[in-house]
């Protein structure tokens, strides 16, 4: 089994996220021996935003035609798109910044959001092609969110990973938070410890469970 570890906060040894990704990981190699780990930390090697040249896996531009830094973008985007689609598992670092996900990380989605690779379009609408993987999310969050009505209009962090997930054919995304770690030492020391809890749960269940289930 592959397990891809991505890590996206620019916080470094301070980061939140981090943490729970490192814990995550851990946990699911103790529950899952024999899982290889490939390491991406977006924040020290971010691809760049789209732009003219980095646009050309999508605008399928004649191989012949390419400029030396649209064929140097389009390797990047190859790279990243084959290093997702070969894991089984995905551990995504994913702090909330100003309510929604690090540039960095959109970046990297956008990168792997391929019309061909991960999704396609049909005569009945989209469908994803990168079906049968398990995505665990690890969010941090400075305030809380979770079950607050009067705030979860702000939430464009979760609601927006497991919306482009699930669209890329995912049905097997989870989520491990750990929110209100702004809200004072206390706070913090709860939130981790509540998401220890959810990491042992998640890193738990088998691979896939969630297209297993729909399989059923």
């Amino acid at each position: 089994m592959k397990l891809l570890h991505i890590d996206s906060s620019a916080l470094g040894a301070n980061s939140v996220s981090r943490e729970l990704t490192r814990r995550t990981v851990a946990q699911w190699q103790a529950s899952h021996p024999g899982t290889t780990v490939e390491y991406l930390d977006l924040a020290a090697d971010a691809p760049s935003h789209l732009n003219a040249d980095s646009l050309g896996f999508r605008l399928g531009l004649d191989a012949d035609s390419l400029t030396d830094a649209q064929k140097r973008e389009n390797a990047i985007s190859e790279r990243l798109v084959s290093q997702f689609l070969a894991a089984d598992v995905v551990v995504v670092g994913a702090p909330m910044y100003n309510f929604s996900i690090p540039s960095q990380l959109k970046a990297w989605i956008d990168r792997v959001a391929q019309a061909g690779r991960t999704f396609t379009y049909t005569e009945k609408g989209p469908q994803g092609l990168a079906g049968g993987k398990t995505v665990i999310v690890a969010s941090s969050r400075g305030g809380a969110y979770a079950g607050n009505p009067a705030l979860a209009f702000l939430d464009h962090q979760e609601s927006y990973l497991a919306t482009v997930f699930g669209f890329f054919g995912i049905t097997d995304v989870r989520f491990v938070r750990a929110e209100g770690v702004a809200m004072g030492p206390a706070a913090k020391d709860q939130a981790l410890a509540a998401a220890d809890i959810e990491i042992r749960a998640q890193a738990g269940v088998a691979a896939n469970e969630g297209q297993a289930a729909l399989r059923a």
